[in-house]
């Protein structure tokens, strides 16, 4: 039975994987460093902006700044502060995304677990008009290990059962995460929970792994799927 949905953010609620590669390439080319498009999603699509800038650096044999927490800290700060100007000139969410938030949130408790700054899924959000949507959130800030590790999903469904809105307690059985990554897919099994995968930053092919695979969020009745299991 679904009980409960837990929704990435980048590339599945907003329409940001774009920008974030041209604030990436933007950023690294401050420190005198190129990022190709296929290298971004070959290698580095799924990552929060810390495992991003670390990886690029080691690739690009920059290990000693790669460790330099201060100066990562300062390219992730850099590259959230262009963020920032760049959404408020445009609107990111995905076409039907909000409405399908809206009615899910009537059905069942929702929750974001992503390795997006929770500033920036706040403000995004609220501009959507549907942050009050979600109960709780797990954002860059509330992990120690990116995806494809589980942590983010676990630590979000531990928060909505903290909650104590439901008699019984949510298992992770009982919850469908909404991935658009290959590193998602995996957390979210890792996790104990079912994923469906939307094609919005991978191709279906790419996306196998998981449970179910469709073209749009707002085209999905996440309730169906689980009621076919």
């Amino acid at each position: 039975m679904l009980r409960a949905i837990i929704f990435d953010f980048n590339g599945v609620i907003v329409d940001d994987e774009p920008l974030h590669l041209e604030l990436f390439r933007r950023v690294l080319a401050e420190e005198g460093m190129a990022l190709s498009d296929e290298d971004y999603h070959d290698k580095y699509l799924g990552y929060d902006d810390r495992g991003c800038f670390v990886a690029a650096l080691a690739d690009a044999g920059r290990g000693q700044s790669a460790a330099d927490t201060a100066f990562i800290d300062e390219l992730i700060a850099r590259k959230a502060a262009y963020y920032r100007r760049a959404i408020d000139e445009r609107y990111l969410l995905f076409p039907g995304v909000a409405e399908c938030v809206r009615r899910l949130a009537t059905r069942f408790p929702l929750a974001i677990a992503s390795g997006a700054l929770r500033q920036e899924i706040e403000l995004v959000l609220t501009r959507g008009g549907i942050r009050d949507c979600f109960r709780t959130m797990i954002a860059a800030e509330d992990v120690s290990e990116c995806k494809p590790h589980p942590e983010g999903y676990t630590k979000a469904l531990a928060a909505l059962n903290a909650l104590g809105t439901e008699e019984i307690p949510i298992r992770p059985g009982e919850c469908l995460v909404i991935e658009d990554s290959v590193a998602g897919v995996e957390a979210a099994h890792r996790a104990g929970m079912r994923c469906l995968a939307i094609t919005n930053s991978y191709s279906a092919a790419e996306l196998v792994e998981a449970d179910w695979v469709a073209a749009s969020l707002a085209e999905c009745e996440p309730e169906s799927l689980f009621a076919r299991l």
